[in-house]
């Protein structure tokens, strides 16, 4: 029996003081830290900024991606989170946002919040004094200062511009003093330099030798200003020139003088149900809307129509064993979906251009008639239809195609022996066996033609434009152009009713997508 001696064996053994898993975890975990101090740097970040719903954002997927990564409960989740984290934030994060908009007045001119409009009253100034030249002096030391010319009672020099912009150390006006020798401060910067430097010369508050305040007032002079409005206690803003009150009504978004007149800039306020009121109810709204909505559907629909018939008639004479080439056929008729659909929509748009374009002139050389395609609401509907249905045969063509050879040819022989026609083969035979696996496709279809944003704004950017309405609205205006024009054309720029009009849109455009989920048969 041999003896073994435990503490040598133990003595002789390296002791290991990271062990691989302990490595592991340590970057895990190092990795984990950095992260969320990452995420939450550009939390406050935008929380600093005013952005509340865009931290919230940021803090909700920060907070489900650590608990998903770390937990061991949540192991399977960890996989699938990022393209659920993608959907939160590019999808439904905006989506709510949009919603939330058209609950607001939110608008070109109501853009700002409260707090940022009482600043900007605030801050304004009006001309109290006189007005003297300055010219702007880079000292020995480097620090620049205002050299203020008073003319008879001589010159007056600023201590360096240097710290708060609103003041010295303890928040007072920075004091002049006399210029004790002419020149003292060396030559004067050049205007260039002034200009570059105009934002932060504009934050300065000089006082003069006679306790007046003296700020930038233009590029060359400063001016005895003084501000045009006083915080009230009760939040009013009192004009310190005429004395008046601005009340701030928190139903308009305006402040509001003795007068009952708005004074902008506005700010953005709660205001509920309003615009989706406003979209169903003002006749010069609603009018547009309905005629707009009907057109989206009608145009959605027809194409869909228009690009089916052509696609299976041409996917069938492809079909045809008479025909000879049909490589060379596929090809050409399959070559307009190869081209991108902007570059085939300004070539359209110069064919037909009602002066130059060669289809009104060969209609001119055979029929003398030139028809007025983007000033006549029905030809420029019908423009959009025939250019949408050129470029949306080729895909129902494919298709079509691919179905028609899953159809058994002995159905086909035995309608021959029967002494059907081809109408009869097509109606009975070749539509109802294509229609059920079609039906998911063109639905997908209607829908992706019902937001076909980039044909109208290419071709006849909605125009043209209907008569009497306040919004700007164009008779080939689909919801989605529309929707834009009123976001981003309209002169004021209504964001609130545009997001309205988007909501409506998203609940026509989801049924739609439901309605195809169900008869795709996908289980969610």
């Amino acid at each position: 029996m041999s003896v073994v001696n435990l503490s040598a064996a133990v003595a002789s053994t390296p002791m290991k003081l990271f062990s691989l898993p302990s490595l592991r975890a340590g970057l895990r975990w190092s990795l984990w830290g950095l992260f969320n101090a990452l995420a939450l740097y550009l939390v406050l970040a935008l929380y600093a900024q005013q952005q509340l719903a865009f931290a919230l954002l940021g803090l909700v997927v920060t907070g489900i991606a650590s608990y998903v990564f770390i937990s061991r409960r949540a192991y399977a989740h960890r996989y699938i989170y990022p393209a659920l984290a993608g959907m939160l934030v590019f999808v439904i994060f905006p989506l709510l946002y949009t919603v939330g908009i058209g609950f607001t007045n939110y608008s070109g001119s109501n853009l700002l919040s409260f707090e940022q409009v009482q600043r900007y009253h605030l801050r304004q100034t009006y001309l109290a004094g006189e007005r003297y030249a300055f010219s702007l002096h880079r000292d020995e030391a480097g620090e620049l200062r205002l050299r203020v010319d008073k003319g008879e009672r001589g010159a007056f020099v600023s201590p360096p511009l240097v710290g708060d912009a609103t003041g010295d150390a303890a928040g007072e006006p920075l004091a002049l003093r006399a210029e004790r020798e002419p020149g003292e401060l060396g030559e004067a910067l050049a205007l260039r330099e002034v200009i570059q430097r105009r934002a932060e010369l504009e934050q300065w508050v000089l006082r003069g030798s006679d306790g007046e305040l003296l700020r930038l007032y233009g590029l060359r002079e400063v001016a005895a200003v003084k501000p045009l409005y006083r915080l009230l206690e009760n939040g009013d803003l009192l004009n310190t020139r005429s004395n008046e009150r601005l009340e701030p009504d928190h139903t308009t978004g305006f402040y509001l003088d003795s007068h009952g007149n708005k004074v902008a800039p506005g700010f953005t306020v709660f205001a509920g149900t309003s615009n989706f009121t406003r979209v169903l109810t003002d006749p010069s709204i609603r009018g547009p809307f309905l005629e707009i909505f009907v057109w989206t559907v009608a145009f959605a629909g027809l194409t869909v129509l228009f690009t089916l018939a052509v696609g299976l008639v041409l996917a069938s004479l492809l079909q045809w064993d008479l025909v000879r080439g049909k490589a060379f056929y596929r090809l050409m008729l399959i070559l307009p979906y190869a081209v991108p659909a902007f570059i085939s929509i300004l070539v359209f748009r110069g064919l037909f251009n009602q002066n130059f374009g060669e289809i009104n002139l060969l209609l001119n050389g055979l029929f003398g008639m030139r028809p007025d395609w983007f000033s006549d609401p029905t030809l420029a509907r019908s423009m959009i239809l025939m250019v949408n249905t050129w470029l949306g045969y080729p895909y129902m063509l494919l298709l079509c195609m691919g179905l028609l050879q899953a159809i058994p040819r002995d159905l086909y022989e035995a309608s021959a022996m029967d002494g059907a026609t081809p109408l009869d083969n097509l109606l009975k035979i070749t539509l109802p066996l294509l229609i059920k696996p079609l039906a998911p496709l063109l639905i997908a279809s209607f829908a992706f033609n019902f937001n076909n944003f980039v044909l109208i704004t290419l071709l006849t950017r909605g125009g043209p434009d209907i008569i009497g309405a306040t919004t700007p609205a164009g008779t080939t205006d689909l919801l989605v152009s529309y929707t834009y024009r009123i976001a981003f054309q309209d002169s004021g720029q209504n964001f609130a009713l545009a997001a309205a009009i988007a909501t409506l849109i998203f609940l026509v455009v989801g049924a739609l997508a439901w309605l195809n989920l169900k008869l795709s048969k996908v289980k969610v």
